[in-house]
């Protein structure tokens, strides 16, 4: 009808005519209606009902409704919901419900129940009708995401398959819902029988007097790129075109998301198909058909040339080939543009089930804007064919940039499952372009995998013994508490009354801390004249440690305690006369390299490890090769050095143990869930391919995790950047006061807000702060951050946002930790990369407080496809392999100019100190060996100790003759100034006599020390602004290159 009003409305013309005449012809038995429409108003109805689901579906994908409250609060909003009220009749509500249900909440009740129902039927969101609570689904994320009907996604869970023919697909998706409004017409049999037979190469099912028979015609003259002559087909066409690609589109994310190897490439060579309008059939060089004329591409695919048959063959080749000599040159350098990548990757298991693969892609083409854009994305695919399964799935980005280095490396896990299968299959396949894509077999014959050994401690039912055990009662003085925990108590003998190296693998917050005192305590009744070293690998820990040993052991017990960190350096009498050193591992690494000559480094007594499981990480070569060489002056010097290791739980404890020199009494591994306050862990899958959306959907369920677990009582959430810990707090505060309560999270009042308000510097911090919302991060100064810790101690505040350093650094457990998110931005492969497990597990270990809790809850939101790795890791113990190997250049080095290693003997018998030789010979597969025999062994190591000489040689740092190593000017100055081997060879080849400031400048921020210094998007404009009024205009302003941002900060650090 108001079609109709709206044609009426043409009538009459205002600058000319005083009246205007509408005529309607129509049938007699409409005449009084069109009559009555005409002259009386007519109420405008919601149609919102019928597409209620697809709506719903779309809330709950984007987080903003989560359960039934919530829906139908949003519900309300709707014009469907004002109609109601108004207008029940039209609504199918009698009049008793009104009067039953005035506010109609039932009625709202009933539709969104009813439609959550028929959601959870089709998969697209989980409802739990006990709790009310909607769960979005991975099918509901790619519906909502590609603007796909719930009718359209019921009709893919009955039709589609894991083996489909194409003429089947294209069946399936003419059947979608989208397409409902085409209509067969009389008129356009003819043209659509003739469009049948000339422009489809697959059959069309139900012919073309079919409704799914005429959508089939269509979209194959789509990919064809026919023509049609009918008004009413190219309209018709047009209306199917357009909605085409996003349900391909959609098609394929659903069969990856059910891991179908086969289904998977067939949907995603389909969605490139419709992309660019060519059949995967046709002639891959297609794609260049505004540069190749059709007739070269006809007598391509007339002689069956493909593209690794092209490749092969010289230009002249090719012009004979298709008859057309200048033809041949144009081929060539279009299959030059042609985007071809090259991969090579090594396996190596971490346990039984679960092995570490590292890719390398290489791109073999010439980038070309016109055709490759700025970036070309690659999905990257570990299939199982014999299962046809999918393990791993990840959407590779690679850039123009990126092209042009030698190759991408990218690490993840696949799980592996006995009986194993022949192998894997490693895919890297163009998002855009059709045929692009490369394989990699991984072969699981010769693979040998570590053998399932977990043995772990049983924490023994003890009577938890008193403080006055240590029967000295200044040393009783130390704590607060008046008996030892179960962990405490079992291991107290050992360590407070034996000499024994310990090893003790228990998690965060069971009281490692204390435990390694009790050594301590030991030595300095024994051997009081020596030393203790305390190894930490995070600044963070060592202050922290600082901080408490300076209130109680130096104190009470009169001790000398230094600290020993790149922002401290003790000097040599502070050194002499200390009792307690804390240090971190790169400083005393850098002490100990020269111990000959340094006398307070043979006095050491007892060497502690704090967080020793982080040996396989980043900085573990340097963790590593400071207790082998302490080991190693230990038996030099012949006097003792007492090791002990503290660690989480641990998978393979006695090849640690066996390195460190820790008998069977000294060994105590616990399992994960052996804690003085049990944890209760939730984790919660999120989909999602980009890390800014989902982290900020994240923050509505981190908010109701709040309100659920922890209403009251301290909340810890660690986020990864400085940015997030900002963005959490702000939605959280607007979560809040949606609520009606902007400042349930604070509890103190107005006057001392005030006054803490005042001494705050950092603006957002001021702002959260007001709401009880506290954050932590580098970028805060010291006193704001120490008043953030004092305000969450004390329970000022009950929420904190921080970022990851505070897991190790700062000792503040809370009731409830929200781990939101496990990657963090990588400045080095500018890529996201997951947080080391190490560090999900030291987050989860500050939930619950020992004083005040029952049970500490974690709630871990994690990206969906890793959801099931964390399941698996976070509840049973992660093995630790050696990094050593990518350091070793360094390391070797620094031995060779201390005089340790003078012989390619002396390396090899070196290397039998470290943990790389322990799981040499238990993982060897790891480490790219067949067996853990003696002979491969050794010819490993001979191997290994010989290419890292050479490297050095070439560098300059080492001089190698036939039965000697010598060290070089430039190997001396690399150990002695802490710098890598390639640093030095960089400044040793580029720095002349004559070398100019701006140049000298450029060499030094070129330093491989450098590499992790990420640039950032917002940098520019304060690097320009800093640069402007320090007056230095000779550095280029290409600012958003990484070594302009470096040579900015030398010329900070080094004025002129």
């Amino acid at each position: 009808m108001l079609d109709i009003m709206q044609i009426f409305g043409r009538a009459g013309r205002p600058q000319f005519d005083k009246s205007g005449e509408g005529i309607i012809i129509t049938s007699h038995d409409k005449l009084a209606y069109y009559l009555r429409l005409l002259t009386s108003q007519l109420p405008i109805e919601s149609q919102f009902i019928s597409s209620l689901k697809d709506n719903l579906n779309a809330e709950v994908a984007l987080g903003t409704v989560t359960n039934v409250k919530e829906a139908c609060a949003w519900l309300g909003y709707t014009y469907l919901f004002i109609r109601m009220r108004l207008n029940p009749l039209a609504y199918g509500i009698g009049w008793d419900e009104v009067v039953a249900d005035p506010s109609l909440s039932l009625k709202q009740r009933a539709l969104v129940t009813d439609a959550a129902r028929a959601l959870d039927k089709a998969k697209m969101m989980r409802f739990d009708e006990k709790s009310g609570n909607f769960y979005c689904t991975e099918l509901g994320r790619i519906a909502s995401h590609f603007y796909i009907q719930y009718s359209s996604v019921e009709t893919y869970n009955e039709m589609l398959r894991r083996h489909m023919s194409d003429s089947e697909v294209i069946e399936m998706v003419a059947h979608s819902s989208e397409f409902e409004n085409i209509v067969v017409r009389e008129e356009e049999q003819n043209e659509l029988e003739m469009l049948a037979r000339t422009s489809c190469p697959l059959e069309v099912r139900g012919g073309p007097s079919n409704k799914h028979g005429k959508i089939s015609i269509l979209i194959q003259l789509y990919i064809s790129r026919g023509s049609i002559d009918s008004f009413s087909l190219v309209s018709d066409a047009a209306y199917i075109s357009a909605s085409l690609a996003r349900i391909m589109r959609a098609l394929f994310e659903i069969c990856l998301h059910r891991g179908w190897c086969e289904m998977t490439l067939f949907m995603l060579e389909y969605c490139k198909a419709v992309d660019r309008q060519i059949w995967p059939h046709q002639h891959p060089l297609r794609q260049f058909d505004k540069d190749l004329s059709l007739e070269i591409l006809r007598k391509l695919e007339e002689r069956g040339a493909d593209l690794d048959r092209l490749q092969e063959m010289e230009e002249k080749d090719i012009g004979a080939l298709i008859r057309y000599a200048p033809g041949g040159r144009l081929v060539k350098q279009y299959l030059g543009y042609f985007p071809w990548v090259q991969l090579s990757a090594t396996v190596s298991p971490i346990t039984r089930t679960v092995l570490k693969v590292d890719l390398l892609m290489s791109s073999d083409f010439i980038w070309k804007d016109r055709f490759h854009g700025a970036a070309q994305r690659w999905w990257i695919l570990v299939e199982d064919t014999e299962n046809d399964h999918i393990y791993h799935s990840e959407l590779f980005t690679l850039t123009k940039k990126m092209a042009r280095t030698e190759s991408q490396k990218l690490s993840f896990t696949v799980p592996i499952f006995e009986p194993h299968p022949p192998q894997y299959y490693i895919r890297a396949v163009s998002d855009s372009w059709l045929y692009a894509e490369a394989f990699y077999t991984i072969s699981f014959q010769n693979l040998r995998l570590p053998e399932a050994r977990t043995t772990h401690t049983e924490l023994l039912d003890l009577k938890p013994l008193p403080v006055t055990s240590l029967g000295n009662s200044t040393y009783e003085s130390l704590y607060s508490f008046s008996h030892f925990n179960p962990i405490q108590t079992q291991i107290f003998h050992v360590l407070y009354h034996t000499d024994n190296n310990v090893l003790l693998g228990a998690p965060t917050g069971s009281g490692k801390t204390i435990s390694a005192e009790l050594a301590m305590l030991h030595l300095f009744n024994t051997q009081p004249d020596m030393k203790v070293i305390y190894i930490a690998p995070l600044k963070a820990i060592v202050r922290e440690r600082m901080h408490d040993w300076r209130k109680r052991l130096v104190s009470q017990l009169g001790k000398e305690m230094v600290e020993m960190t790149g922002d401290y350096t003790p000097d040599l009498m502070a050194l002499l006369s200390a009792d307690i050193i804390i240090s971190t591992p790169e400083k005393w690494d850098g002490i100990s390299r020269n111990w000959h000559s340094r006398s307070y480094v043979t006095k050491v007594g007892l060497m502690i490890l704090d967080e020793i499981h982080l040996l396989g990480a980043d900085r573990g070569p340097i963790l590593e090769v400071i207790v082998s060489r302490m080991r190693y002056i230990s038996s030099q010097t012949e006097r003792a050095v007492r090791f002990v290791g503290l660690s989480t739980a641990l998978a393979n404890a006695g090849d640690l143990a066996d390195w460190l020199g820790v008998g069977e009494i000294g060994l105590f591994n616990f399992k994960p869930s052996v804690r003085p306050v049990p944890l209760e862990v939730h984790i919660q899958g999120y989909p999602g391919k980009y890390y800014c959306p989902r982290m900020n959907s994240m923050n509505k369920p981190a908010y109701a995790a709040i309100c659920t677990h922890s209403p009251t009582k301290p909340v810890l959430i660690f986020v990864s950047s400085r940015r997030q810990t900002r963005l959490t707090a702000l939605d959280l505060i607007q979560y809040a006061a949606s609520d009606e309560n902007p400042r349930q999270f604070l509890s103190m009042p107005e006057e001392a807000l005030q006054m803490v308000l005042s001494q705050v510097t950092d603006q957002n911090l001021r702002h959260t702060l007001q709401f009880g919302i506290g954050l932590h991060h580098a970028g805060l100064n010291d006193k704001d951050r120490s008043l953030v810790e004092e305000l969450f101690a004390n329970n000022m505040i009950q929420v904190l946002v921080c970022t990851s350093t505070l897991a190790w650094g700062v000792n503040l457990p809370a009731h409830l930790v929200i781990i939101k998110g496990t990657e963090y931005y990588d400045g080095k492969t500018k890529r996201y990369v997951d947080f080391p497990i190490t560090d999900i597990l030291q987050m989860m270990g500050r939930a619950g407080r020992p004083q005040y809790d029952q049970h500490g809850k974690a709630v871990i939101l994690v990206h969906e496809p890793k959801k099931s790795f964390y399941k698996k890791f976070l509840y049973e113990p992660f093995p630790v392999e050696s990094s050593l190997r990518e350091q070793l250049h360094d390391h070797m080095n620094a031995e060779i100019v201390s005089g340790t290693i003078c012989h390619k003997e002396d390396a090899v018998h070196y290397l039998t100190w470290t943990y790389l030789f322990r799981r040499l010979m238990v993982n060897p597969a790891y480490y790219g060996l067949e067996s853990g025999e003696d002979e491969t062994l050794s010819s490993y190591l001979s191997r290994l100790v010989q290419s890292t000489f050479e490297d050095l040689e070439d560098s300059g740092c080492i001089k190698m003759t036939e039965d000697s190593v010598e060290p070089m000017m430039l190997g001396t100055i690399a150990s002695q100034y802490y710098l890598s081997y390639m640093t030095v060879s960089m400044f040793g080849s580029n720095i002349g006599p004559d070398t100019s400031p701006e140049v000298f400048l450029h060499i030094l921020s070129g330093a491989s020390e450098y590499d992790e210094l990420p640039v950032r998007h917002n940098e520019r404009t304060i690097m320009k602004h800093c640069l402007r009024e320090s007056g230095i205009w000779w550095i280029k302003i290409g600012l958003m290159i990484l070594m302009s941002k470096q040579t900015f900060y030398s010329r900070r650090i080094f004025p002129s």
